[in-house]
């Protein structure tokens, strides 16, 4: 499990790697809530590219993004999913927070 802040001055990207669950949800919303709280954002990507394994603790992480972007007016972006966690995420109603892409969308933007 992993997180890598990569930030400029528009955006703070956290690409994710590793397993997603109860035991290390904790730790990655830790740092990605202090680089984003430093920071404030305009756009929070979370790159799930590298990501092995989530339950529903990474539903968790991206709710609880989405709620502190809003307090200072940040979108959330949602990249790089496997088929199977963009079925997960698109079934929990993450699209209505957030905008969702898979792995092979050709619309991501640097």
């Amino acid at each position: 499990m992993g997180v890598e802040i990569i930030s400029n001055a528009l955006r703070v990207t956290a690409v994710l790697s590793g397993e997603i669950d109860h035991h290390t949800a904790a730790a990655i919303r830790m740092d990605i809530d202090s680089a984003i709280s430093a920071q404030q954002p305009k756009m929070l990507r979370l790159d799930f590219g590298e990501v092995s394994f989530m339950d529903s603790s990474a539903i968790g992480l991206v709710m609880g993004r989405y709620r502190l972007l809003q307090s200072w007016g940040g979108n959330l972006e949602v990249i790089n999913l496997s088929e199977r966690n963009y079925k997960v995420m698109k079934l929990a109603g993450m699209q209505s927070l957030c905008t969702l892409r898979r792995k092979d969308d050709e619309n991501e933007s640097d």
